[in-house]
């Protein structure tokens, strides 16, 4: 990138600092704080207004880590012009030694290149809107008694400590309690207390902000934390906990949960494609409902919500939008089965990373109402920023280096200390389990596979990369990198004497999907065993298989010999299959054994069928055939539905599908990398050079030269004359959209409009969307 920097200005406000930054320095700041070049500023002064909105200032703010917040707040409360070379009284604040200068320096150069920090000729300043943002109590500080008590004269430190000398020990304790915040407290009610708070009132120790409350003034509570702003201050990051495991190890661990992942999907969508959920009228899968997948799929409810809201996250289910909604896999699915595993996989791995839902929120209460999986209340935003700090910490590690879990909070808190320190817990812990479930990680290591799905994101010490400077690897890329780690899939089975198959890895699709239908899973593993009982072979033959069809397919799959109970089981389900049939003529059972129709009006349980005789191989009753069907198999019998036509309907499952939810076209916004700034600060440079020649031409013409200015500059500017009281000369536009100038000093702005008083010193009142530009008045 070409350097071209300005003459630097003497440096009266932001606007001139950031002016007379060189291309580089405006490249840096734009990629750490890309909500700035969203939309395009106009010029450098567009810039800097927007770099001092409250907004921008707080996102700024909310992604410093400690080290950076620390001396910021150092800064703010020394409330002075601090010169690079004698950074004693920021040395002081933060408690640490003259050792420490060089960092706290190079954390001031990081705080100024983010523009929360403006340098002019009489040293470096904090941007006006930080202390707005960060609050009266700075670092657990009360305000200043400037501000509590405008006008009075502020006590020196001498005072402070002398009064403290002699202080009573009641008054100590009160005074202990405020010390560290927070900085404002209740009035006592007992006798004792009250003298004691009487004592510190008197002697401006305390200082009364209403009825009932007082608050510890700022230079009170310095004096008694011995002029420091923290008990400690970690200026550098904590580092992280680590063992050593083989990078190995890790991929094969990792491609192992990968597979099992696969798999985990496959059965819930075919579970939810026979017997869809209903969708709560709040919105959500029920908690029975939930249950209910955790026992299809063999695992906890919390590992259950996760592979439901991934494959949500996927596409691959969804709501299917009918009057009687329900959950039903979509038409997504059938592509993504047909799929090479490895693409699947990194299908679900880019949904889940780039998601907004928190699967570890599941079963906590959101309110008064619990978060239910699919539902509402698991949308959380901040989550997909938290998955991505948690990855790029392990991505800092050497491949196979396991990270101990404490210190990846530790580390992270270290790094937004601003967030809540229970729900970051939460989430970390959540993403770290999400993590190794999805395959991302192996006994505590990053995969391979997600160093590729990563990107060339890596954390260091200062910050993590943000994510409008990555790129984002293709699908195939992803797909590539984790299919060598894949199991391989298996096209037969290993079936044994006591009606069970072993399935030595994951079996490739139409051999799944049939021991899906015909068998029960009894235990996972590196080997998945599979259990052949009554019920399941009755649920293939139902799908409308035959007896030797299920034994043949079984045969071809087999390494090992088709033992005789499996064939007996088989056969023996098939002959009493289909020999009672349910009609709907409200229904009617028809046996041509006449016994198991006698077996059927003497059981006592079927009583409440009410069945009957209409011939000696014909029974009827008033109840629905398919419930007709369940009961009779309830009582030991096997009956098949009968059409108007005599012939067996197949009741096999239906396998149903949800619309494809409409994915709306994502934004096409240029990522801000590298190549968007340059282009920027290249804009930015050419537009400011009209700017200066059109002050150029205002200058000369006669009275006082009113730019057009963006209305984020023209706010900017008249907070800033408000602050320093200084006169600014503003165009506005008429009804009859005549302009006219005017010189006023603002008092407030808010609202839309500008309160100040004009030359004649009349209070007047202007709406913001009718100047057109201001400048201040200069002598």
């Amino acid at each position: 990138m070409a350097i071209n920097r300005r003459e630097p200005a003497t440096g009266r406000s932001l606007a001139d600092d950031i002016r007379g930054r060189d291309d580089r320095e405006l490249a840096t700041l734009v990629l750490s704080r890309p909500d700035l070049a969203r939309p395009a500023p106009a010029d450098l002064t567009s810039l800097a207004a927007r770099a001092s909105t409250r907004a921008s200032v707080q996102r700024a703010i909310d992604a410093l880590d400690e080290g950076h917040l620390r001396v910021l707040e150092a800064l703010v409360v020394a409330a002075e012009p601090t010169r690079s070379e004698d950074l004693h009284p920021v040395l002081g604040l933060l408690g640490v030694s003259e050792a420490e200068a060089p960092t706290v320096r190079s954390l001031v150069d990081d705080l100024w290149a983010r523009a929360l920090l403006w340098r002019g000729s009489d040293g470096t300043h904090v941007v006006r809107t930080v202390p707005e943002v960060l609050g009266p109590s700075v670092a657990g500080l009360g305000p200043s008694y400037r501000d509590l008590r405008p006008g009075a004269p502020v006590p020196t430190e001498a005072q402070v400590r002398g009064a403290l000398d002699v202080a009573p020990e009641g008054a100590r304790t009160v005074l202990d309690r405020l010390t560290w915040g927070p900085a404002t407290g209740v009035l006592p009610t007992g006798p004792a207390g009250t003298t004691a708070v009487r004592w510190l009132l008197e002697r401006n120790l305390l200082v009364s902000v209403g009825s009932d409350r007082v608050a510890l003034p700022r230079e009170t509570g310095l004096v008694l934390r011995g002029g420091r702003l923290h008990r400690s201050v970690r200026l550098r990051a904590p580092e992280i906990t680590a063992r050593d495991v083989s990078a190995r190890v890790v991929d094969a661990v990792a491609g192992g949960a990968a597979s099992d992942l696969l798999s985990r999907v496959d059965e819930l969508c075919a579970a939810w494609g026979a017997e869809p959920p209903r969708v709560l009228r709040a919105g959500g899968l029920s908690v029975r409902d939930l249950k209910v997948a955790g026992r299809v799929l063999d695992v906890e409810p919390e590992r259950a919500a996760f592979v439901v809201e991934v494959s949500y996250a996927a596409g691959l289910v969804g709501d299917d939008g009918e009057i009687v909604p329900v959950w039903a896999p979509t038409p997504e699915l059938d592509e993504w089965s047909a799929s090479a595993a490895g693409h699947r996989w990194a299908v679900l791995a880019k949904a889940w990373l780039a998601s907004t839902r928190a699967p570890h929120l599941v079963g906590s209460r959101v309110g008064e109402t619990p978060a239910n999986a699919l539902g509402p209340g698991v949308q959380w935003p901040a989550i997909r920023g938290i998955r991505r700090e948690v990855l790029v910490e392990l991505a800092s590690l050497e491949p196979g280096m396991a990270a101990d879990g404490a210190s990846i909070r530790e580390r992270l808190h270290w790094r937004r200390p601003l967030r809540s320190a229970t729900l970051l817990d939460g989430a970390i812990d959540g993403v770290l389990r999400e993590a190794e479930w999805l395959g991302l990680t192996g006994r505590g290591a990053l995969s391979s596979p997600a160093r590729t799905l990563l990107g060339r994101a890596t954390a260091t010490d200062s910050s993590i990369p943000p994510p409008s400077t990555l790129t984002q690897p293709p699908l195939d890329e992803v797909a590539a990198a984790m299919s060598p780690h894949l199991p391989a899939p298996v096209d037969h089975i290993l079936v044994q004497a006591d009606l069970t198959a072993v399935a030595p890895g994951p079996l490739e699709g139409s051999l799944a999907a049939f021991m899906r239908l015909a068998s029960d899973v009894e235990s996972r593993g590196g080997a998945t065993v599979h259990r052949f009982t009554p019920d399941s072979v009755r649920r293939t033959l139902d799908a409308g298989w035959t007896a030797a069809d299920v034994l043949d397919t079984i045969r071809r799959a087999s390494r090992t010999p088709l033992p005789q109970p499996l064939e007996y089981l088989v056969t023996d389900v098939a002959r009493k299959h289909g020999v009672t049939r349910v009609g709907s003529s409200a229904a009617y059972v028809r046996s041509d054994d006449e016994a198991v129709l006698d077996a059927m009006l003497a059981t006592r349980d079927l009583a409440p069928l009410r069945l009957r005789r209409l011939a000696p191989t014909v029974l009827v009753s008033d109840t629905d055939p398919r419930l007709l069907v369940d009961l009779l198999r309830d009582g030991g019998f096997s009956p098949v539905v009968e059409g108007r036509d005599g012939g067996v309907v197949l009741t096999g499952a239906e396998q149903r599908r949800a619309r494809a939810r409409r994915r709306t076209a994502a934004p096409t916004a240029t990522p801000v990398d590298e190549a968007f700034t340059a282009n920027l600060v290249a804009g930015l440079r050419a537009a400011e050079a009209s700017a200066d020649e059109r002050r150029a031409e205002e200058r000369a013409r006669p009275g006082p030269s009113i730019p057009t200015t963006d209305p984020v500059v023209t706010l900017a500017l008249l907070r800033e004359a408000m602050a320093d009281g200084h006169g600014v000369w503003i165009g506005v536009t008429d009804q009859l959209g005549a302009t006219t100038r005017h010189l006023i000093h603002p008092r407030r702005v808010e609202g839309g409009r500008v309160y100040a008083t004009d030359e004649a010193g009349r209070e007047r009142t202007w709406t913001a969307h009718r100047i057109t530009g201001a400048t201040l008045d200069t002598p």
